[in-house]
């Protein structure tokens, strides 16, 4: 007998719809344990009378309801403009544009999935990914086969040929702040090292071609955060961008130059958007809660972390970042993850070279 996990205590569709919330129920019960969602999201198939933000009206046409879908934008709405191989999230002033098989039961997907604390569009992301009846064919049911994953229509043409390869396997990845930095844990043995200077100052250039030279006489992996021309001049290993520069960086010149190209994560929807482009690797974050920078979402936790390195082993090396530190890190492993990116774990220990030991140590167990 297929088993049910009751989604009790608040409307999961407008109208009222006993078989998609059965449907949902059996769809939810094969998906893990999560945490609770405290967003009250309500999937609606007819308009109500009074949107709010919790709510994901389902339209075929966008066209054919005109002005009442700004209006339904403006309460906090969000809109999903479905078709028999296509949807669109229309919420917070973006969209998501998606190309792939809806299911019968995507929307009933997509509520379980939603109760499963996933973001909008990254639940829509999966609910595409499910086919009909796999909440009967294994205990988990989660979609791990990437070959069934929809596709983000509209993106730049990517470069003809992937980017070069990483090592599957990065190991412990330094992000660090200057090139002085890069030069003092290099020397600690580490392999695999960031310069994030955010500034564009006159030193830069300087920096950059201090942590180039650095890792040649290492024999280290040196990555340049966003300043993707000024890598390329210095004869950098690689850059790490993020999602916004995929707009502004010449992603054709960095592949032609055989540089390597990391891309960040936030998600099952910008990993989609990633992909496309062949990255040298990904990553994923932020797992924890950190200092170092301002999130665009909330943390992401070990238990997404374990579902996207099951779905991309053998795809792409992929690197954990975010609030990773020596308490975690086993954890953060155990997932099956590569890399672990750290930042303060190094540069506000006491005595970095013996932090650094540490969290090399925890890779070799």
């Amino acid at each position: 007998m297929t088993r049910v996990l009751p989604l009790s205590g608040r409307d999961l569709f407008w109208p009222p719809a006993d078989e998609l919330t059965e449907a949902a129920e059996r769809i939810r019960a094969r998906l893990g344990d999560w945490p609770p969602t405290h967003a009250p999201w309500r999937l609606c198939l007819t308009a109500p009378d009074a949107p709010n933000g919790g709510d994901l009206i389902i339209v075929a046409d966008l066209q054919h309801h005109g002005e009442h879908v700004a209006k339904w934008l403006v309460q906090g709405a969000g809109v999903i403009e479905a078709s028999d191989h296509a949807a669109t999230l229309h919420l917070g002033g973006e969209r998501y544009p998606l190309e792939g098989h809806l299911p019968d039961d995507w929307i009933a997907a997509l509520a379980a999935f939603l109760d499963c604390g996933f973001e909008p569009h990254n639940a829509l992301v999966l609910a595409m990914a499910w086919r009909d009846g796999d909440e009967t064919a294994n205990a988990d049911a989660w979609p791990v086969d990437l070959s069934r994953f929809p596709r983000v229509p509209g993106l730049p043409r990517a470069p003809a040929q992937p980017f070069p390869r990483c090592p599957d396997r990065l190991g412990l990845y330094a992000v660090l702040p200057d090139a002085e930095w890069v030069e003092r844990v290099l020397a600690f043995g580490v392999k695999t090292v960031q310069l994030r200077h955010k500034a564009a100052d006159a030193g830069l250039a300087g920096e950059i071609a201090r942590s180039v030279a650095a890792g040649r006489q290492h024999d280290a992996q040196v990555f340049i955060n966003d300043h993707w021309q000024a890598a390329l001049d210095a004869g950098a290993y690689g850059v790490h961008l993020g999602q916004e520069d995929l707009h502004t960086a010449d992603l054709h010149k960095l592949n032609a130059a055989g540089i390597r190209v990391g891309l960040s994560t936030h998600g099952y929807y910008e990993m989609l958007v990633a992909l496309h482009f062949r990255p040298s690797y990904l990553a994923f974050g932020a797992v924890f809660a950190t200092t170092t920078k301002t999130l665009p979402t909330a943390p992401q936790g070990l238990a997404r972390l374990a579902r996207y390195v099951k779905l991309l082993d053998g795809v792409v090396p992929l690197v954990a970042i975010g609030g990773i530190d020596a308490q975690v890190l086993a954890d953060v492993l155990a997932t099956g993850v590569g890399s672990a990116a750290v930042v303060r774990a190094v540069t506000d220990a006491a005595d970095p070279a013996a932090a650094v030991s540490a969290l090399q140590h925890a890779f070799l167990q």
